[in-house]
């Protein structure tokens, strides 16, 4: 598989269904081109065939850049194909996959807090910050753990009878594993973690009145 080619194609991969035309038309690539790849696409499970179109999830975006990664694709230049909403969206569809309550975009007030995606799965919510556009440093993700806890806090003085985990999901694999015991996951495990997790509870801060 041309993966250079397939990287290309990834700013084609837009929710609803896109024909040859219009897919060459967005990623700049003639049409026999533009059929190549939504071929790759489709035989690696990214997007369906509809008649003359080709159907994409609004997750298909960001499942065809993890598998670029995985074929090797630097993942600097597959960042720069995706945004934050694509991130969320695979965050919340894993998280519905394995039967979770999901919300995206939770909001609080008093003080506002935004929350990126919520979990909610036998009494434990797991409330998740994104971040899907650079490495960080361990002062960096300490900054960021340190404000979701606080947002998690603000959760859990609002909401009755939870445990609550603030978790941290990266697209890159981070240095650390965990800081102050809140989980630092790549979007790659994300999946194994939430499996794993309800056993490894005892390793993880978790948050409730």
């Amino acid at each position: 598989m041309n993966i250079d080619l397939f990287v290309k194609g990834i700013s084609g991969v837009i929710p609803g269904g896109i024909s040859t035309k219009d897919f060459a038309a967005i990623t700049q690539k003639d049409k026999d081109t533009a059929k190549k790849i939504l071929d790759m696409l489709i035989q690696n499970g990214i997007g369906k065939t509809n008649g003359d179109l080709v159907n994409f999830e609004d997750s298909d975006k960001l499942k065809a850049a993890l598998f670029a990664i995985k074929s090797g694709a630097p993942i600097e230049k597959v960042s720069q194909c995706i945004n934050w909403k694509d991130f969320e969206g695979l965050v919340a569809e894993i998280l519905d996959s394995k039967h979770f309550d999901v919300l995206r975009n939770f909001r609080m007030k008093k003080p506002t807090v935004e929350i990126d995606v919520v979990g909610i799965h036998l009494g434990i919510a797991m409330l998740i910050d994104c971040k899907h556009w650079k490495r960080m440093n361990r002062s960096a993700l300490e900054t960021i753990v340190t404000k979701q806890i606080e947002r998690v806090k603000h959760y859990v003085s609002n909401a009755k009878n939870i445990i609550a985990i603030p978790v941290i999901v990266t697209l890159y694999q981070e240095e650390f594993s965990f800081i102050n015991r809140v989980p630092i996951v790549p979007i790659l495990q994300f999946s194994s973690f939430i499996d794993e997790f309800y056993g490894s509870l005892e390793d993880i801060k978790t948050i409730e009145k």
